[in-house]
């Protein structure tokens, strides 16, 4: 059964606290990424027979295999795939970042370019459960942003297949290539490339504990999108809700794996009691009962506050990487909220509208990193640099500022190389 805490009863650090991941994931994963690293697709074939129990006879996905999977998916599950990417697309245009230039007197121009990644390796998880969700918020800002080839990795199932709706939904999304590879073997694929897969410069997407090693591990080979954790939900609701409502909204991260983390904060203990009765009339009725019965014993928390505001302040302590605002007036309190991943704002926004319909990303930062870091987005996807051009004559009235400055911090190669240009 859930915990209630009446406020100051559990510290904000302890309420998505998770059991410690075993300290031997790092060394395996070393082991792994050497071990493709020296052996390339031989130790992709081995890794397949070795996780996910499956002798493949090649690596990537044909086009025959894409449009097999895409004509076996239900039609009208396809509309509703391309109609979310519509969605998506409409938001995330929005975040499209244009370069500029300034030009000052005698010439002087600077500026700042933005430039697509050339090639990035998208990861959607397999195992418990699929994503073709994963697959449209991976792909799309990365289309976006005009990235020029789009390889995803993502595990087979024992017959050497890859789920059908994830492969129609990279089909809508535009995905290049896609390959029948997961977990840390996958990471160290894309970061340093086989025979079959070519190497890449970033790796976005999230997965388990071993693909969020393996991340940070070849992160400075490639860049990364962030070090995702177990998925987790925030909601602050008052008592005007059904509490059906709220505990429904709380197992739909609790049902994603067993150390995910579900939290209630209310400012009404009769509330917060209701539920989690309703809590426990639900969790049976779920086919993934025996996850969330699991996160929702070791990791959920009802947290009873003074007030609404100070609900959101907990919030804000918290970080949480998603959030809802269940109150009449959620726009009251946007503006407090300073630290979270996706806001859900409203009674009638559940978390799972953001999953997969709304537009707005779902790879979000976690453990608290939305003090600190963003949404999955098409800034993502680019790389920016700048530039800067002079005339001699604007140089000609800033050398011995230059020189000046360089000799401060002890190089004289940097003062004579703007000294030497006007020594004639």
């Amino acid at each position: 059964m859930i915990k209630i805490y009446k406020y100051g009863q559990v510290s904000n650090d302890e309420i998505f606290a998770r059991e410690n991941i075993d300290a031997g994931v790092e060394d395996i994963v070393l082991d792994i990424i050497y071990n493709v690293r020296k052996n390339g697709d031989k130790a992709l074939y081995d890794y397949a027979e070795k996780f996910d129990k499956v002798k493949l006879s090649s690596l990537e996905v044909t086009e025959a295999e894409i449009d097999e999977a895409f004509a076996s998916v239900d039609s009208a599950f396809i509309e509703i795939v391309k109609e979310a990417k519509e969605n998506i697309v409409a938001f995330h245009k929005k975040q499209v970042r244009e370069g500029f230039l300034t030009e000052g007197e005698d010439g002087i121009v600077t500026g700042q370019k933005v430039t697509p990644i050339e090639r990035v390796g998208l990861y959607v998880p397999g195992g418990t459960a699929a994503y073709p969700s994963t697959v449209l918020m991976d792909s799309v800002p990365a289309k976006i942003a005009g990235c020029k080839e789009i390889y995803m990795v993502t595990p087979p199932s024992r017959d050497g297949k890859v789920n059908p709706a994830i492969l129609a939904a990279a089909k809508i999304a535009g995905v290049d290539r896609i390959f029948k590879v997961g977990g840390a073997q996958a990471i160290a694929a894309l970061a340093y490339g086989t025979e079959t897969i070519p190497c890449v410069d970033k790796i976005v997407g999230p997965g388990n504990a071993f693909v969020a090693e393996a991340k940070k591990q070849v992160f400075g080979k490639v860049s990364i999108d962030m070090i995702a954790g177990p998925s987790e939900i925030l909601v602050v609701a008052d008592d005007t809700n059904n509490p059906r409502h709220i505990a429904a909204d709380l197992l739909s991260q609790a049902e994603h794996d067993k150390m995910a983390s579900a939290v209630l904060v209310t400012d009404s203990m009769a509330f917060a009691e209701a539920v989690s009765c309703e809590l426990e009339k639900q969790i049976p009725t779920l086919p993934r009962a025996e996850i969330a019965r699991y996160s929702i014993d070791k990791n959920g928390k009802i947290i009873v506050s003074d007030n609404l505001m100070s609900a959101i302040e907990i919030a804000n302590e918290i970080a949480p990487e998603h959030l809802e605002i269940c109150v009449d007036n959620p726009f009251d309190y946007l503006d407090s909220i300073k630290h979270a991943g996706s806001i859900f704002m409203g009674k009638y926004c559940p978390e799972a509208l953001g999953d997969y319909f709304a537009g707005p990303n779902h790879t979000l930062p976690t453990s608290g990193s939305a003090r600190f870091s963003s949404p999955l987005s098409v800034d993502d996807f680019v790389k920016k640099s700048q530039f800067t051009y002079y005339t001699r004559e604007a140089l000609s009235k800033v050398y011995d500022k230059i020189a000046t400055f360089a000799r401060k911090e002890g190089l004289d190669a940097h003062a004579r190389s703007a000294e030497v240009r006007f020594e004639d």
